[in-house]
């Protein structure tokens, strides 16, 4: 019991001397805490509610941030970063199946690595996924949820299909540009000044 009694008389110390720091912390956990309920709302309910909830709070935190105390630097700083990755914020809760958060959507990603190693036997990304990423990635996890045949791979918009087939071979002509100048930067940067003189010289 002297134990006791000695922790509770030191505890009892210890919330008095730091009485006042204990309001600010309060305040700012209760926004907090209330930012993370908005952002996990029922199933079902539609990204614009969220996002305007989400916005309403912010802006009582923006305005009542001094009552924070020392912490409104801190509100505010919350603030202006919630609201820089409010464009992909909720797209999560229109999408059926898109993961909320960070980790979850490591994990899925991590799918795709998973299969490119046991694929490839790489321990590292291979070059043909950083170039092609835009298009195997979302396969791999498109077939993942929704397994494809015949009459899926056809392509709905024929001028999209074409003009993602040519971002993907102008990425390849630039990577491969890449891999020239790196083996051999002199010959590729007296090829590409002979060009250049060329294109200059009166036809």
């Amino acid at each position: 019991m002297p134990l006791l009694t000695r922790l509770t008389g030191l505890l009892r110390r210890a919330l008095d001397a730091t009485a006042t720091l204990w309001p600010p912390i309060q305040r700012a956990y209760a926004w907090v805490h209330r930012a993370a309920q908005l952002l996990d709302p029922p199933a079902g309910t539609p990204g614009g509610q969220v996002r305007r909830h989400l916005q309403g709070l912010l802006r009582a935190m923006i305005r009542w941030r001094h009552s924070a105390g020392p912490l409104a630097a801190a509100v505010a700083h919350f603030c202006a970063v919630t609201r820089r990755y409010q464009a992909g914020l909720f797209h999560c809760y229109d999408i059926p199946g898109c993961p909320r958060t960070n980790n979850a959507l490591e994990q899925l990603f991590g799918t795709v690595r998973y299969r490119e190693r046991r694929a490839s036997g790489r321990t590292r990304a291979s070059p043909s996924l950083v170039l092609r990423g835009s298009v195997r990635v979302l396969a791999v996890l498109g077939t993942l949820q929704h397994p494809c045949d015949g009459t899926t791979r056809v392509p709905r918009d024929l001028s999209a299909w074409q003009r993602l087939r040519a971002e993907l071979t102008h990425r390849a002509l630039h990577r491969r540009a890449q891999r020239r100048f790196r083996r051999a930067p002199g010959p590729y940067l007296a090829a590409l000044e002979s060009q250049v003189l060329h294109a200059c010289l009166p036809s």
